[in-house]
């Protein structure tokens, strides 16, 4: 029988810092993987099921960013990236791409191991409570939602690719349209992240998710900004096809 627990895979091209998270993560319930590149991380996503990827941002050749846009361009593996106390701008550019979350170098593998079992949560991969969906087909200005398979179609049918933030973010919306939801509400609802996280990732994360299903981001009908407030869903959400 498969061993059911998670699966990480962590890309750091240090071996102190790959074999050591690698260990910690096993001996707190979690199956992983470690390797020192984007390349060797390519092999490992192709050889296994990987549910989470912990990834270093320095890296030789491919560096992590690059290896992050691909992820969340090719399907909604969520990623954590490791980036250095000074690389401000690197934490904003892999949050814009559509990283899950960060932890900065040096990090205790206590907050590492928490940060982890977050973003697992939202993404269905530990057991927990399913949200209270009325139904796996929601529907809104033609668009359809399959919650269950994480897939999201345009008016024409056609598939329109989710980070798993992106996913997380949409939900939240669809269970409480025209309801005003506040930055902190929307970290709660979509990832459970530590106080400390870059304040403005669900600025981020809107942007793109605006980007995706608005017909003009620059003037969104969707997704509008509630000035001092935060963010509302206009659109009626349904569990059946108008």
């Amino acid at each position: 029988m498969s061993d059911p627990s998670p699966h990480i895979l962590v890309v750091d091209d240090h071996r102190d810092i790959r074999e050591t998270l690698a260990r910690y993560l096993i001996k707190n319930g979690f199956r992983a993987t470690a390797v020192e590149s984007a390349a060797h991380a390519r092999k490992a996503l192709k050889a296994a099921v990987i549910d989470l990827v912990v990834l270093d941002i320095m890296m030789p050749g491919e560096d992590g960013l690059s290896l992050c846009r691909h992820l969340v361009e090719t399907g909604s593996i969520p990623v954590i990236l490791l980036t250095a106390m000074a690389d401000d701008m690197d934490r904003v550019i892999g949050l814009e791409i559509g990283a899950d979350d960060y932890v900065t170098k040096p990090f205790n593998p206590r907050e590492l191991l928490a940060r982890v079992k977050a973003v697992l949560r939202r993404t269905n991969q530990e057991p927990r409570d399913r949200d209270p969906l009325e139904s796996d087909q929601l529907h809104f200005e033609g668009w359809r939602l399959d919650v269950g398979k994480r897939e999201l179609f345009n008016q024409l049918g056609e598939p329109v690719i989710l980070s798993s933030g992106e996913f997380q973010l949409l939900c939240a919306f669809l269970k409480r349209p025209r309801m005003v939801l506040n930055r902190d509400q929307l970290m709660d609802l979509t990832s459970g992240r530590m106080p400390n996280v870059f304040d403005r990732s669900i600025d981020n994360q809107v942007s793109r998710l605006r980007k995706k299903i608005e017909v003009d981001p620059k003037d969104p009908r969707l997704i509008k900004t509630v000035w001092g407030g935060g963010y509302m869903f206009t659109a009626d959400v349904s569990d059946s096809a108008a």
